[in-house]
């Protein structure tokens, strides 16, 4: 077991790079920055602004769909993107399992679950109206690892409010008992960049909404 906890902290603390940001992307644009900033840059994708709404329109993965922003203390933390057209029961379960084989199948995303297809004759009308079920399935972007150690090291000094050396110069138990938040850090860093989608229903009409988030820019109580 020392020679576990030596090796991490030899990882997590040899090197003094620090980690470029490395957020959410959607179709190459990081969710981040103003609204202004990243309704630009839709705009620059052909995404279309509708007067007197907060939505633009475009295509988006073989759909017309409208794009929404969300932002947290002017900075946006959300793209969210929902089909422009509705389905029927039938069609929007066919929607729904072949965006999960698509993402399944795009090396850029990873999940650490699996995610549930939903049977032909499963009747989601039912399920969503008197179970209140929720049709939901989440991806990962993948990160870049580069300066990962970096960053989950610069989590570790700021949640224990340490430099590099006063962490260097602790006794070996104190640094375990540091250390023991390493893997969970280091889940949260590799399952920060979310993409997630679900079935959401209007009149009994259905649509996909998809949600590209960025965890770093979203609200954690700070306003509180």
């Amino acid at each position: 077991m020392n020679k576990i906890i030596t090796t991490i902290i030899i990882v997590l603390f040899s090197a003094v790079a620090y980690a470029q940001k490395d957020v959410t992307k959607f179709l190459g644009i990081p969710v981040d920055g103003t609204k202004t900033e990243m309704k630009q840059q839709l705009i620059a994708k052909g995404f279309k602004p509708v007067a007197g709404q907060e939505y633009l329109k475009g295509e988006f993965n073989g759909n017309d769909v409208r794009v929404y922003i969300g932002t947290n203390n002017n900075k946006v933390y959300r793209i969210m993107v929902c089909d422009e057209n509705l389905l029927n029961e039938a069609d929007i379960i066919i929607r729904f399992n072949n965006l999960i084989s698509q993402f399944e199948k795009n090396e850029r995303y990873f999940t650490i679950t699996e995610n549930e297809r939903i049977k032909t004759d499963e009747d989601i009308s039912y399920e969503m109206n008197i179970n209140n079920k929720r049709y939901e399935a989440a991806f990962y972007q993948s990160v870049d690892t580069t300066h990962m150690s970096d960053k989950i090291r610069d989590m570790i000094l700021k949640k224990y409010n340490y430099t590099n050396e006063q962490f260097k110069s602790l006794e070996q138990e104190q640094k375990k008992k540091i250390l023991d938040n390493a893997f969970s850090m280091t889940m949260d860093y590799l399952c920060k960049k979310t993409v997630w989608f679900m079935i959401s229903e209007t009149y009994g009409w259905y649509y996909i909404t998809i949600y590209y988030d960025n965890n770093d820019n979203k609200a954690n109580g700070e306003d509180l």
